[in-house]
């Protein structure tokens, strides 16, 4: 039970920074400086999204640390232990590390509620995704990145903070292009076929960075991870890596089919078909969103794993 209850709150963690650090990255590469201030209906949208996500993260990030505390101690009532408490906030890096993310959290969720009591134009600002990077950041100081020292410690650290800012760019990054393409299905003043057909370019562009940056840190990170490829194939850990990479490959192929397909057919449609291909790359994105969450389930298993190294 402790094991499961420790899985699931990894992964809804996981989701909500992830949700949390993309949404709040998209209107600084989705929307051009001369495209003007979002409308406020979607802007609204946007920032729910956002204060949903980051107060998940904040109790998921308290479950998480009570099942974590319940697996150190072999028992669930382990965190009311107050000399067991003391001994994990003070004395391991993955107390000092999550209050500090505690503390960060709540920064964000305070800093979020401030942008819906404003006045100001709707206009992408950078203090959420900086707060939003962070956070995402610090999930690094409490994985397996933590296993090596010196060098080779601080390069495994640096490896997995990109991978993790690539990942939560993608998947997190997913929402609010699905909010937009709703939105359009609905109602195309809101978001007309130019403006879209702008955002799903963009959007495109960021995917090829964050694509490139999965697949090379990914390489880093199984390097110390895994080692070599009986590593891979002959260990509990490397098959479950195995199917996570099956998982982001039918991701990258739906990806793929959507940028050399759907947004091109999407662009020469008739008016009457905008919304025949508007519905498919939505649905296509929906599919997109649920290998990422199998994938985010994955990583969450392989967290509580030994590493296939050394075995």
């Amino acid at each position: 039970m402790i094991d499961a209850g420790l899985i699931a709150a990894r992964l809804l963690h996981y989701v909500a920074v992830t949700t949390l650090a993309g949404a709040s990255f998209f209107p600084l590469y989705a929307y051009g400086r001369g495209s003007g201030p979002r409308p406020i209906a979607l802007h609204r949208s946007f920032q729910s999204v956002l204060f949903i996500a980051a107060n998940v993260a904040f109790f998921s990030g308290i479950l998480w640390f009570i099942f974590a505390v319940a697996n150190m101690s072999d028992r669930l009532d382990g965190v009311l232990d107050p000399e067991m408490l003391s001994t994990v906030l003070a004395d391991t890096s993955f107390g000092k590390v999550w209050i500090g993310r505690l503390i960060l959290t709540i920064v964000i969720i305070v800093v979020i509620w401030s942008r819906f009591e404003s006045k100001s134009s709707p206009r992408p600002d950078v203090v959420v995704p900086v707060l939003a990077a962070a956070l995402l950041v610090s999930l690094a100081g409490v994985g397996h990145s933590r296993v090596e020292e010196g060098i080779a410690g601080a390069v495994h650290l640096v490896s997995d903070a990109a991978h993790l800012l690539a990942a939560g760019a993608w998947l997190g990054g997913l929402v609010p292009l699905v909010l937009i393409l709703s939105t359009n299905h609905r109602d195309r003043e809101v978001s007309p076929a130019a403006d879209l057909d702008q955002v799903l370019m963009r959007f495109s562009g960021m995917g090829y960075v964050a694509v490139a940056t999965l697949v090379g840190t990914g390489l880093v990170n199984s390097w110390y991870l895994v080692g070599n490829v009986t590593g891979l194939l002959e260990t509990a850990y490397g098959r479950v890596l195995v199917t996570k990479l099956a998982l982001f490959a039918g991701m990258l192929a739906l990806a793929v089919s959507n940028r050399f397909w759907i947004v091109p057919s999407l662009a020469k449609a008739r008016t009457d078909r905008l919304s025949v291909w508007t519905a498919r790359l939505r649905n296509h994105v929906l599919c997109e969103q649920l290998l990422g969450l199998i994938v985010l389930l994955i990583v969450s298993v392989l967290g509580t794993m030994r590493p296939a190294i050394g075995q």
